[in-house]
């Protein structure tokens, strides 16, 4: 399939990105479906802005939640949602965990979360953000997106004697959608000038583990407790999950730091990435929310269990 924008073999240029931006639409609300849900939360936690996007800052404000008196004796836990901000449960998901379930833990963790890194990709149901890149490859030292400097500036910031190091567990909650491959990634073929290779969309939810710091067990009880809400994307016949090599059922690693991706940001001893497939027939927006909620969940209980 070759992607309307962009000549054969042509890295995109000034000309194309223009292009791009003007056919993109905002086709959902950002404070309707996220700020508002943020701020009702203001009674059990504090709220912060962190920064705001540069192509409409009175639009897109950036917010951080956490405890409104952290505990120092306790450890940090770092949940992120909306990196790329089309995947919808991503979002919902990290927000109905402290709506609903955060309550149950505050006796074990301190948690900060970033509901919704990319508010733009949010509103134009997007993987990229207003400038065309990516910011799930941003997070590292010269990463190009602002989404990805501003929740790393926060990170770094000496609050509460929290920073990159401190955290136990960093949770980055995404989606895999059938769009990723109709759309998103005939897109980014075009924007390098590359052929599209296709690759097969994992029918059901998987974890995205680091290569350098697998944590088996840790992605184990995770994939055990979510698949009694949804159903986990099978291996193919090669044993591989979204064209890699899987670690385990369910779970493959990447080098997450080398790639700058969002889970790769700490130094947290458990990290790991969600991957819900909202398109399944056998999958409802609920479920997904539910998947995603669950998976915390059992990432946190591990966590306790093992006395971490």
């Amino acid at each position: 399939m070759r992607y309307p924008i962009g000549k054969q073999g042509v890295a995109w240029g000034a000309e194309e990105l223009s292009l791009w931006q003007s056919q993109v639409e905002i086709k959902r609300p950002y404070r309707d479906l996220v700020v508002d849900r943020i701020y009702a939360l203001s009674e059990l936690f504090r709220i912060g802005r962190y920064g705001a996007l540069s192509c409409d800052p009175l639009r897109y404000p950036l917010f951080s939640i956490e405890m409104l008196e952290p505990n120092s004796e306790l450890p940090w836990v770092l949940i992120s949602g909306g990196v790329h901000g089309y995947e919808t449960s991503g979002v919902l998901g990290a927000l109905a965990f402290l709506e609903e379930s955060a309550n149950e833990y505050i006796k074990h963790f301190n948690f900060l979360v970033l509901p919704c890194v990319s508010p733009w990709g949010f509103e134009t149901i997007n993987r990229w953000n207003s400038e065309a890149l990516d910011p799930n490859r941003s997070f590292k030292e010269g990463g190009l997106c602002e989404e990805a400097r501003f929740a790393m500036e926060l990170l770094n910031k000496p609050l509460y004697a929290r920073g990159p190091k401190s955290f136990v567990l960093h949770l980055d909650l995404h989606e895999t959608t059938d769009t990723d491959e109709s759309e998103f990634r005939p897109a980014l073929a075009a924007k390098l000038g590359k052929d599209h290779v296709p690759t097969e969309i994992p029918d059901g939810f998987y974890l995205v583990g680091d290569r350098a710091n697998p944590q088996s067990e840790f992605q184990s009880a995770i994939i055990n407790a979510v698949e009694k809400v949804t159903h986990i994307a099978p291996n193919d016949a090669e044993g591989r999950l979204l064209g890699d090599r899987a670690a385990q059922r369910g779970v493959v690693n990447y080098s997450v730091k080398r790639l700058g991706l969002c889970a790769g940001v700490t130094d947290a001893t458990y990290t790991t990435t969600t991957e819900v497939y909202p398109d399944s027939d056998n999958a409802t927006p609920a479920q997904c929310i539910e998947a995603q909620v669950t998976a915390v969940k059992a990432a946190l209980d591990y966590i306790i269990s093992e006395g971490a």
